[in-house]
């Protein structure tokens, strides 16, 4: 047992101001030491992210109270009985995705769909069903089995992969979600080829890491969709071939002019249904549009059904980008390394963890693309 300083939330939904309601009560919590099959990671950074704040605004339920943060990277300080094929001081990313590696999804080789790693996440237990957590007593839940907004986190082995040691851990982080949701949603759900045109609707930091997915794969014309205009100036950086503001008149005309009649592949990553509908309305006919943003579970997308069969169009949907966390996040590392994938140019600002309330406020008002938490 070893006691860790953890940013908690006790109630939700809570409304912005964030800085003013603090939703997020940094506390001393009772960490267990980590049993069978898991690990005790030491956290050295964490990215703040959408997800994170779905939870907070009550858009995607979970119990209460809960120690948030599911982006993360770090270094192993004790292994469980059973891990053989991880050591003391091996650096790691954390992936929100845990995996029993025999149910449907995963005998699949889809591990993203992994059925009990769903049913842990969702009653915020770590896999195999235990609560590693408490205040005073009372069990804390994890999230997504990852709980990284705190000094240290117990996690299954299954929810880490093993990173080189030079990468640094504020880049590092952000390959467990940013990067593995975003590329993800380009190079294997939408399978995107050299030469093709591509939307990115939603320029957070999951859709500007499908940007960069995109243009490593090779797309010919990127086009970028955001209403901020600062993260629109930001994609072109990146490599953007245009970027548009889809409440501008004429928005959805200007797509179909410059792709002479709509994009091959437009991924959708905000998190609203009017993206998505921006989106599906800008895909060709036979194009394929991919959703990855995670609306709230009370929206409908308001879709004509005769278009996916007159037009025979593709509506699809992408969690985790379709990984392979073991496979993808290596591979990913190495495009980043090679300079074929600058997932740093996606960090704007970074803080510590007495400070995540006012970061949620910066977030949810689209003023910082990821910010990073420091331990």
């Amino acid at each position: 047992m070893t006691t860790i300083r953890a940013a908690v939330l006790n109630a939700s939904p809570v409304a912005a101001p964030f800085a003013k309601t603090r939703p997020l009560t940094i506390q001393t919590l009772d960490l267990e030491a980590p049993g069978r099959g898991e690990v005790l990671v030491r956290v050295k950074a964490a990215g703040l992210c959408h997800s994170d704040l779905s939870v907070v605004n009550g858009a995607r339920p979970r119990p209460v109270p809960m120690a948030l943060g599911h982006e993360a990277a770090g270094v192993v300080e004790a292994l469980g009985e059973g891990v053989d094929d991880l050591a003391v001081g091996d650096h790691v990313v954390m992936v929100f995705v845990p995996t029993c590696g025999h149910c449907a999804p995963c005998a699949e080789g889809r591990p993203a769909l992994c059925e009990p790693g769903a049913a842990a996440n969702g009653a915020g237990t770590l896999i195999g069903g235990a609560v590693r957590l408490a205040y005073r007593g009372e069990r804390v839940h994890h999230h997504v089995g990852v709980s990284a907004f705190a000094e240290a986190a117990v996690v299954s082995r299954n929810s880490l992969v093993k990173i080189d040691r030079d990468l640094p851990f504020e880049h590092a982080a952000l390959f467990g979600c940013a990067v593995l949701t975003g590329v993800g949603a380009v190079v294997n759900t939408a399978a995107v080829r050299a030469g093709q045109s591509v939307a990115i609707v939603g320029l957070g930091g999951v859709g500007l890491a499908a940007l960069l997915g995109a243009r490593a794969a090779g797309a010919a014309t990127i086009i970028a969709v955001d209403p901020i205009e600062e993260k629109r100036a930001l994609a072109l950086e990146l490599g953007a071939s245009v970027a548009i503001d889809p409440r501008a008149e004429g928005a959805e005309a200007e797509v179909k002019a410059l792709t002479k009649g709509g994009v091959d592949a437009a991924v959708e990553l905000a998190g609203a249904v009017p993206a998505l509908d921006f989106a599906y309305r800008i895909t060709r006919r036979g194009g394929l549009t991919v959703t990855g943003g995670l609306a709230a579970p009370t929206e409908r997308l308001p879709l004509a059904p005769v278009s996916l069969v007159a037009e025979e169009r593709t509506l699809k949907g992408s969690y985790i980008g379709s990984c392979v966390p073991s496979r993808d996040i290596p591979r990913y590392v190495a495009l980043f390394k090679a300079g074929l994938l600058p997932v740093d140019r996606l960090l704007t600002s970074k803080g510590s963890l007495d400070d995540i309330n006012a970061a949620l406020d910066a977030l949810a008002e689209g003023r910082t693309v990821r910010h990073v938490i420091e331990m």
